[in-house]
């Protein structure tokens, strides 16, 4: 063998030249870089490029919804950045002074450092507006896609086997960032996050039996206390974070040890990924897409102003700000609060406020423990306990998707519910009117959105069968010797084909014979017969996919195809994939 087709040969098996496998190269020699042998020294002595070589040629497919996730990872980061620039200025501490800074509105007015700092880093730091409003959107725009990217997982049904525990972890960094979110726009004590802080002291004291202990350990006694801003700021930029630095890496560590998930197409399986290397191709766009998102938040930063918390003033317990809203994301526990009715349960000389612990801890705590344990609901319920790696089309799983837009609209009502106050004065409607019709729709909306959304689903499964069957509409007419007419229909080509026959139809559970073997009357529980009428539920009126012989392919012309009939040869699943077929990684994981 010649040494060009040796070196050939171990640069396709991604090792260095020379065949040496330890290190980058077997040896410094004259011809190579200051650099390179800076990173032979390096590798010599940590072995980084041996543990990572495994990964550096690992595939990641393509799609535009995968960036979703990349939009929460780069928010993120730009979160600590800006974090920690901030943290530089900002006192937390509920100790008052008199602010004597640049804005002249406020001063000679009494406030806390916390508020005070805040004050300085918006109008005396250089820079230090821009980087506040920076970290602001950073913060909406990583929560807005942490659920966008979870809600991509639960349609497409990426949480199932073996990825139920990432699917866990992804709920909890979401739950974590909640918290972080509204500790965080709690820190500069105005008149606004004073308000949101006086609703959770009211939601912790609701909670029965230990209410009080919290609200002490939380406020260091009773509101509004000394201590909640020093611990809020602990929590903030200490523990949380810390918690979800720890949460992110598992869950990327985890994205690589069972590979990427993918949609269905010509020469993907379930034992493959098709795509493009992580280096250089993948790491190339990831840096680029990183810079992109980042921009995009700094021009908001910059340009769109955001709490402005001069406009509110310092917090004072006997004030209300009025029109007050809390971050999106925090939205709909305000609504459920708001529409909530007056229910309260006197018994032994204590009261249970139910109108603030059923909105405000057991309504979320359902609908997000719901999300949590869905992957084993799901499995429970279809039977399926086998390993997926192909994605769902979300038409094909359609009461899957119906139940998620039927969350997504209980959440919607709840959201839209939190500014009953703001709707009734801006569209002159009665506030009593607006909340009641909020109660009803909590209850009557979810069910309508899951309806409309499975009938919508089948209609469109029953269009790709459509489509299967007779091919895609050309928009051009044809005369026939009898003198109709009919629209000439184009076969659909291998890879349109693969993808709309590549999903799986399931059969729904069946109880076991009465009987069995032996004559002996079986036992069914009420556990197996709940089982059993919940997959007939789920998979019930399947749209099934046509017969091979039914699909129409391209022939020597789309119109002699379509007119000729169906070919007895045609096949549902695509062909062999064309020349020049991205990079595939078809070995187990290392």
């Amino acid at each position: 063998m010649s040494p060009s087709n040796s070196t050939a040969t171990a640069a396709a098996r991604g090792e260095p030249p020379g065949g040496v496998s330890g290190g980058i190269s077997g040896g410094t020699s004259g011809s190579d870089g200051k650099g390179v042998r800076r990173a032979d020294a390096v590798d010599e002595r940590l072995g980084i490029y041996r543990l990572g070589r495994p990964y550096l040629r690992k595939v990641f497919p393509d799609h535009w919804s995968f960036m979703l996730g990349e939009i929460a990872l780069y928010s993120f980061i730009t979160l600590l950045l800006t974090g920690v620039f901030l943290t530089f200025f900002f006192h937390p501490s509920s100790e008052q002074v008199v602010y004597d800074g640049s804005y002249v509105p406020l001063q000679h007015v009494q406030m806390s450092q916390a508020y005070k700092s805040t004050l300085d880093i918006s109008f005396d730091i250089r820079g230090g507006l821009m980087i506040r409003q920076i970290h602001h959107w950073a913060a909406l725009i990583f929560i807005a896609a942490l659920f966008v990217h979870m809600f991509r997982h639960f349609f497409t049904g990426s949480f199932r086997k073996p990825r139920e525990i990432n699917w866990l972890f992804g709920f909890v960094l979401l739950v974590l960032a909640l918290l972080n979110g509204f500790a965080g726009y709690s820190l500069p004590d105005d008149l606004l996050s004073g308000t949101g802080l006086r609703i959770a002291d009211g939601v912790v004291l609701a909670i029965p039996v230990v209410g009080t202990y919290l609200q002490f350990f939380l406020f260091g006694g009773e509101f509004p206390g000394d201590q909640v801003i020093p611990r809020l700021f602990t929590l903030h930029v200490l523990l949380v974070p810390a918690l979800m630095v720890g949460l992110v890496t598992i869950h990327l560590i985890l994205v690589f040890y069972h590979k990427h998930t993918q949609f269905p197409g010509p020469g993907r399986t379930e034992n493959n990924v098709v795509g493009a290397p992580f280096v250089p191709v993948y790491l190339a766009k990831a840096g680029g897409f990183f810079f992109l998102v980042f921009g995009a938040t700094a021009l908001l930063g910059g340009l769109v102003q955001i709490n402005p918390i001069w406009s509110y003033g310092p917090y004072h317990p006997a004030q209300v700000s009025a029109g007050s809203q809390p971050d999106w994301y925090l939205g709909f526990l305000e609504g459920a609060l708001r529409i909530m009715p007056n229910w309260e349960i006197d018994a032994w000389g204590h009261t249970l406020s139910l109108n603030i612990l059923l909105p405000a801890v057991i309504v979320p705590g359902i609908m997000f423990t719901l999300i949590a344990a869905y992957p084993w609901i799901e499995a429970w319920i279809t039977g399926d306990d086998r390993e997926h790696h192909l994605l769902d089309r979300p038409r094909n799983m359609p009461v899957r998707t119906g139940l998620g837009v039927a969350w997504i609209a209980a959440y919607g009502v709840l959201w839209v519910c939190g500014a009953n106050d703001i709707i009734a004065t801006h569209f002159h409607l009665s506030l009593n009117t607006i909340t009641w019709a909020g109660r009803i729709a909590f209850f009557v909306a979810p069910v309508i959105a899951y309806q409309v959304t499975v009938r919508w689903a089948k209609g469109l499964q029953l269009r790709d069968r459509d489509k299967l069957v007779h091919g895609r509409e050309t928009g051009m007419v044809k005369k026939l010797p009898d003198g109709g007419f009919v629209e000439v229909h184009a076969p659909l080509d291998a890879e349109e084909r693969h993808r709309l026959t590549a999903h799986e139809q399931y059969e729904p559970l069946a109880l076991a014979p009465p009987v069995d073997h032996n004559g002996v009357a079986r036992r069914t529980t009420l556990g197996r017969r709940l089982r059993v009428g919940l997959s007939r539920w789920y998979f019930a009126d399947q749209v099934r996919k046509p017969s091979a012989e039914s699909v129409s392919v391209p022939g020597p012309s789309a119109e002699s195809a379509v007119l000729a009939g169906p070919s007895p040869e045609s096949a549902l699943v695509a062909g062999p994939s064309p020349a020049g077929e991205p990079a595939r990684d078809d070995g187990p994981d290392a």
